[in-house]
């Protein structure tokens, strides 16, 4: 059985590979924008629409998360510490936004795209994808229209998100990511490994959730607070990791049919312009009172996945400090929620 399975899966993430390595240089030869996020990306998702025999790579993309992990870690210095006061206000409205958000994203579910109620729950909140289809599921929703609706969140808001900051904040997104491994200390370079080991298996242990980022996240911030680290990971390893979260989000749209396409991802898409419009007022709010900057405050509300915000805040050079610490409120609060919720839809559909 075991052979059986790696005789199945090796060719299907061999193609996946290929198909994202023609992606990546496709886009670099035409300069187009983070080509090793973006061309993986296309590429797959076209793939996966068009029926090949795709796989994700598993563990392996797991493991490339916490290069992210690692370079959020590495960024929170003294100096960022020091600034925490000063985003309180702003991560204050992070409950009242998802609040909003649940007041609006599950009539839009339950009444225009007639969705039961745990399904219109888990769909409108912006969480972990994993996170919500396991919860979600627990309470009753359909885990494949999940699937489908926050795969569709991810995809569009990484890919409208450049597009936003290059035309309406001229942010270029050519801020180095890091530099190249040659140029870092090599004890350096075996300690970050070390923190992006211990930190994801250690935090799996404890059951952290997220914790291929926030394990790694939280012991390199202890080795960057106390002076041991100095660099973020090498522009290589975050290049890597551009690479496999791209293939992620192209890969998860594979088997789609026709009918999901036009129902479940259309509601998909049409949901992301209604967040896109809440997180643009609350974006805008924290702007105009003063306590953030633009590109921080776009990236801090923007209800994208996690690691592909910590993407946009490092290639746009914005805080990442305070663009991370907003991200890490809303998936608190909205896990922490989540059980809760379900053990009152579960008690009501007993009723």
């Amino acid at each position: 059985m075991r052979k059986h399975f790696f005789d199945q899966a090796l060719p299907r993430r061999a193609l996946t590979f290929v198909l994202a390595a023609l992606g990546t240089a496709l886009f670099w030869l035409l300069e187009l924008p983070l080509p090793f996020l973006f061309g993986p990306m296309a590429f797959c998702l076209a793939g996966a629409l068009g029926q090949l025999p795709l796989k994700g790579f598993g563990q392996v993309s797991v493991a490339a998360r916490t290069v992210l992990g690692v370079a959020v870690g590495a960024s929170i210095t003294p100096e960022v510490i020091s600034e925490l006061p000063r985003m309180a206000v702003s991560v204050a409205l992070i409950p009242l936004f998802i609040a909003v958000i649940a007041l609006v994203g599950v009539p839009f579910f339950r009444k225009l795209w007639g969705f039961d109620a745990p399904t219109a729950y888990y769909a409108a909140m912006p969480g972990g994808l994993q996170d919500m289809v396991i919860f979600g599921t627990e309470a009753g929703a359909n885990p494949r229209v999940l699937s489908l609706v926050h795969a569709t969140r991810v995809l569009i808001i990484v890919t409208l998100a450049p597009f936003v900051l290059s035309h309406f904040y001229d942010v270029g997104l050519s801020n180095p990511i890091g530099a190249p491994a040659a140029d870092l200390p090599i004890h350096e370079l075996l300690i970050m490994v070390a923190a992006a080991w211990i930190g994801w298996k250690g935090g799996e242990r404890i059951k952290l959730f997220g914790a291929s980022i926030l394990g790694p996240m939280i012991v390199t911030a202890i080795l960057s607070l106390t002076d041991v680290i100095h660099a973020r990971p090498p522009a290589e390893a975050i290049l890597a990791a551009q690479f496999f979260i791209g293939c992620g989000i192209g890969v998860q749209f594979l088997g789609v049919t026709w009918g999901e396409l036009t129902r479940v991802v259309a509601a998909g898409i049409a949901y992301v312009m209604v967040l896109a419009v809440l997180a643009a007022v609350f974006a805008g709010i924290v702007t105009d009172m003063g306590l953030g900057e633009p590109v921080a405050a776009f990236l801090a509300f923007a209800p994208g996945g996690q690691a592909e915000m910590t993407v946009l805040a490092i290639v746009t050079g914005a805080d990442l400090g305070f663009v991370i610490t907003h991200h890490l409120t809303r998936i608190v609060i909205v896990i922490v929620g989540a059980p809760v919720l379900a053990a009152v839809i579960a008690r009501r559909r007993r009723g």
